[in-house]
């Protein structure tokens, strides 16, 4: 039994979710090999070959793997598949994008944003927006598998294991590249960040959601998130939404200010370390799983928590 996890990066540096895939890969059982699909991404091979768990890491360097494409990645995944039993890859926005293609070509189900594994066959995911974990059994011969990462730990970074190179597939060239626009933030990356602010509707305005989080966000070395109803009133961009239409986050601590708790935004950080709540209802769901609520008003609270950090 062997796993292939398919490693996300930007040809530069692995994205870190990859090593929490090798660490679900890793309860799986048996041998880990690491796939490493890109352009001039040699040195990046190398870095990924310290991963902890992983035995092998293949490396596959060509030009038309320069930008992921959705195709070319599930291709070259499907050419390779012999002898895995199990395909493994971070269930972010590029993990979905190429995972479902390669379960369809291969004609198995997919098994998506596994939290924890039963046993080699069996695996826990959330259903009904998380307020329900199904252990789902696959009889198939390849399971093909995305992982919700804040579920599992970061693999360590001392490990040596060998790196091959394969030969690439060929171009499928159905699709191309135009842009890609890149959102610059001085601040942590929501999905990765130790502490999130979030905002929700209840703070009235995009005026107020800036003029009351920034200061406390920055006080705390905070990344901003946000309920849907904020993202749909226009308070903040869609790129800031937490839940489960958006980012899934597992900080540290979860400031939730103004956010009454909804099933969906609950399913994005409800794995959080410590969750703290600002709303003026007693009653508001969030209160639910906060680890500290406070009930007041926000406008009058925010203030005060800021000034005396």
């Amino acid at each position: 039994m062997t796993c292939l996890v398919i490693a996300e990066h930007d040809n530069v540096s692995i994205n870190p979710v990859t090593r929490n895939a090798v660490t679900a890969a890793a309860k799986i059982g048996g041998e880990i090999h690491l796939l490493v699909a890109g352009s001039n991404c040699a040195a990046l091979a190398d870095a990924a070959a310290k991963t902890c768990g992983v035995s092998k890491v293949l490396l596959v360097d060509a030009a038309h793997y320069a930008d992921q494409s959705p195709e070319n990645i599930a291709a070259l995944v499907v050419a390779h598949v012999g002898g895995y039993s199990h395909l493994l890859t971070p269930a972010t926005a590029v993990g979905k994008n190429f995972m479902p293609r390669v379960a369809a070509l291969l004609d198995v189900a997919q098994i998506s944003e596994i939290v924890d594994v039963a046993s080699a066959d069996a695996f826990v995911r959330p259903i009904y927006a998380g307020s329900v974990l199904a252990t789902v059994q696959s009889s198939d011969a390849v399971k093909v598998i995305t992982v919700r990462t804040t579920a599992f730990e970061a693999a360590g970074e001392t490990g040596l294991a060998a790196v091959e190179r394969l030969v690439a597939a060929a171009d499928c060239a159905q699709s191309k590249l135009v842009a890609r626009e890149l959102t610059q933030s001085a601040r942590p990356e929501l999905a990765a960040a130790k502490v999130v602010v979030s905002g929700g509707r209840g703070l009235a305005s995009g005026e107020k959601f800036k003029q009351l989080l920034e200061p406390l966000a920055d006080k705390l070395g905070a990344a901003i998130g946000a309920s849907r109803a904020a993202v749909d009133a226009g308070y903040v961009l869609n790129d800031a939404q937490v839940g489960q239409t958006g980012k899934i986050v597992a900080p540290q601590l979860y400031l939730a200010v103004g956010i009454s708790g909804a099933i969906q935004h609950l399913a994005g950080m409800k794995e959080s370390r410590v969750i703290v709540a600002i709303n003026k209802d007693p009653d508001a769901p969030i209160f639910q799983v906060a680890d500290y609520g406070l009930v007041g008003d926000l406008f009058e609270l925010v203030p005060e928590l800021t000034a005396a950090l």
